[in-house]
């Protein structure tokens, strides 16, 4: 009886950690998740004016006069005034932003050709580390990713929250009903392991001690040199330099990463991102020739993103075409 009751106090007390964890912590990181791609996924100007709104209600800042317009032609930078001092926004919409120092730099500098006292930056994407040094050093207030749902959720579409709260809340809850079951099998087992062991001992107490014999050591079997089976060679190889040539998804994903940002830090590179799986999107201020070897340099560690393509996007007011471009061929 005691091993069932230890066995259900195992289950529940698991069941309950894994409830905790799925519900408070996984639960809001998919909302978070959902949520960001549902602003993303939102016309430029519907995004614009939530954030606008948001603005004014919780931070108590105002359109500045003469700022706003009902053009339809898209804006990303808007002025706002808190009484004291004018603020620049800037929202980069999308997910797909990897914002680093130069876009950092450029908004606090906007910011003070506009008068304004700093920059208040805004996007659905990631702003990178160095990105975010940048931005204590310009007087630039990071609002991306973890931080800017919270702030925005309040102002989404009734339906939109509701399908992104519904979302995730069901995909917790499914976590949850899989975590009691996997709680009761290890409850059942270690039961089970209990009392079997407890059997084991009690027949090993029921047996009489027996009078112990005098054991015969074996003669020792001499096997021949030539008898001995050679020892099999290796058959797998380690992959080359600890990249391998044929990742799983999540593995590419990584690579995808560590090399962005890798090419982030290069010269005359100021940011680069994935547009797809297969196609590389390159923001530069140097010289293509200058830049390609060490681009390919980069890509050519990676197996497994030799082939992809390269958009090696125009220099900031330089009037030339998008170049595409590719390290290796199949």
């Amino acid at each position: 009886m005691f091993s069932w009751i230890l066995a259900l106090l195992l289950a529940l007390v698991v069941w309950s950690l894994a409830t905790a964890w799925f519900w408070l912590v996984k639960r809001r990181r998919k909302e978070t998740r959902l949520g960001l791609n549902a602003l993303a996924g939102m016309h430029w100007r519907d995004f614009s004016e939530i954030v606008r709104r948001a603005m004014r209600e919780q931070r108590g800042l105002q359109d500045v006069p003469g700022e706003v317009d009902d053009s339809r032609a898209p804006r990303s930078d808007f002025l706002m005034d808190d009484g004291q001092h004018r603020w620049l926004l800037s929202c980069k919409h999308g997910r797909a932003y990897r914002i680093g120092t130069a876009a950092v730099n450029e908004l606090g500098a906007a910011a003070r050709l506009a008068g304004a006292r700093g920059g208040i930056l805004i996007t659905e994407g990631m702003v990178e580390r160095d990105g975010r040094t940048a931005a204590e050093k310009q007087g630039v207030e990071v609002l991306d990713g973890n931080l800017l749902w919270p702030l925005l959720q309040p102002y989404l579409p009734g339906d939109m929250e509701a399908r992104v709260k519904n979302e995730a809340r069901r995909e917790a809850i499914r976590r949850i009903s899989i975590a009691a079951l996997g709680s009761l099998t290890l409850g059942l087992l270690v039961g089970m392991g209990y009392m079997t062991a407890r059997l084991d001992n009690d027949n090993t107490a029921a047996v009489p001690a027996a009078q112990p014999a005098r054991a015969v050591a074996p003669a020792p079997v001499t096997v021949p040199a030539a008898a001995t089976p050679p020892a099999a060679p290796h058959a797998t190889a380690a992959a080359v330099g600890g990249i391998e040539a044929d990742p799983d998804p999540a593995t590419l994903a990584r690579y995808q990463k560590e090399l962005t940002r890798t090419l982030a830090g290069q010269a005359g590179v100021v940011s680069a991102f994935w547009l797809t799986r297969q196609t590389l999107s390159i923001n530069r201020s140097g010289e293509i020739d200058a830049m390609w070897p060490r681009i390919c340099a980069e890509v050519k560690r990676y197996p497994a993103l030799r082939t992809v393509r390269i958009q090696l996007n125009p220099r900031p007011g330089v009037d030339e075409p998008v170049r595409w471009r590719q390290c290796t061929t199949l």
